[in-house]
């Protein structure tokens, strides 16, 4: 193990490590090869040369755990393996280090959205263990997801686990700055059924491509009864893709599957907000409709007053990074601990603005200060000394 796991040069080091080990989202989602070669093959014997036992559960999740479990404190750490796939972007990973008006970056695929917070956090669970006098329980997670909407990576984790902890940080680039509230989503498919025959015969069929217009038309005129969030503003409906069959020339389709995204605002439930429009959406015959509820990601927030925001507040500060907070319009697993009672906030480096986008950088000062704070987080919660040397009021 490095002396100090903060340091600017290993952190680097860990973080092109992890960039030239693709694991990009691909169809197979969490059971992707890569991915989770990722974890066992990359990000695993990381933490055997730093002495961190750890296990992995049924779906190839990889824990960490350190500290007692007695004291009714505990932190758990969530970071991500899975990234965007390069797409279009040029040299996507060599990790290469480079020169950027504000300072010395990282360059490389997923280091604006997993890698970097990724790395970081790995540099504070490291530094932590090793200093020792945890009084609590520490857990760190690297997770097979990162790209797929959904739960079932750190759902997977916990029931391994087998306890809730009292706070979790979701580790993925938000600027450093506190994501104290998120949207979630529901996904949702409408397949629009018709007849199909020849194209030259089109009255001997039902068109579902027309069926499907009419559904548009009502989606787009559908009305969110929820009133708007300060934060957010109004709920949306939004469809992402159409496909229809047969794939055949000169045929009137008989399907139509339509998938819609319903983002749902801090206190919505998910199951009320499809119903309302399964109910609301309807097609007369020759047509007719079949619903599919997909994917459920729950809505997060905590106030400015949580203890789990007061303590990150605090390790910002400590870490040089300027205090601040937003409410961030992607789904993520914060949800996952909120939806069960528990503070969770997003927090890491890189800036949400190059997701998914031809060029992702980070600059360096900005994973050193994440992953200063993330340690300065860890021993304001679960250390009997803190940081300052002053003993912790955590509880």
């Amino acid at each position: 193990m490095p002396d100090n796991s903060l340091d600017e040069d290993v952190l680097i080091g860990w973080l092109q490590r992890f960039v030239r080990s693709p694991s990009q989202q691909t169809e197979q989602q969490e059971a992707d090869p890569h991915v989770v070669g990722f974890i066992r093959d990359c990000a695993g014997p990381l933490l055997d040369e730093l002495g961190l036992a750890h296990r992995f559960d049924r779906q190839g999740n990889l824990i960490f755990e350190a500290g007692p479990t007695d004291t009714g404190r505990s932190l758990m750490i969530v970071t991500y393996a899975m990234t965007h796939p390069a797409s279009s972007m040029q040299d996507p990973f060599s990790g290469t280090l480079i020169q950027t008006p504000p300072g010395q970056a990282v360059r490389g695929r997923g280091v604006a959205e997993q890698k970097s917070a990724l790395t970081a956090a790995l540099g504070a669970v490291a530094q932590a263990v090793r200093k020792g006098g945890l009084g609590g329980r520490l857990i760190f997670t690297l997770l097979t997801a990162g790209e797929t909407g959904r739960h079932d990576a750190i759902d997977s984790v916990m029931a391994e686990i087998g306890f809730m902890p009292t706070a979790a940080v979701i580790c993925v680039g938000t600027g450093n700055c506190i994501a104290i509230g998120n949207k979630g989503r529901v996904d949702f498919d409408i397949t629009v059924h018709g007849k199909a025959t020849h194209s030259s015969t089109p009255w001997l069929g039902v068109n579902a491509i027309t069926g499907a217009r009419h559904v548009l038309r009502q989606l787009e005129e559908f009305e969110i009864a929820t009133p708007p969030h300060p934060a957010f503003g109004p709920a949306t409906l939004t469809p992402t893709a159409i496909i229809s069959w047969p794939h055949a020339t000169h045929t009137i389709q008989d399907r139509v599957r339509i998938t819609c995204d319903r983002r749902l605002l801090p206190g919505e439930d998910a199951e009320q907000a499809y119903a309302a429009i399964a109910e609301a959406i309807t097609l007369a015959p020759p047509w007719s409709l079949e619903w599919q509820r997909g994917p459920v990601m729950f809505p997060n927030e905590i106030t400015t007053q949580a203890d789990l925001y007061r303590r990150l507040t605090a390790a910002q500060q400590a870490a040089g990074i300027s205090p601040g907070s937003f409410h961030c319009n992607f789904a993520l697993d914060a949800g996952f601990f909120g939806h069960r009672g528990v503070e969770a906030v997003m927090f890491g480096p890189g800036t949400v603005e190059q997701f998914h986008s031809n060029e992702e950088t980070v600059l360096v000062a900005d994973l050193v200060r994440a992953a200063k704070a993330y340690y300065d987080l860890i021993s304001r919660s679960l250390c009997v000394e803190q940081p300052d040397g002053s003993a912790s009021s955590a509880a």
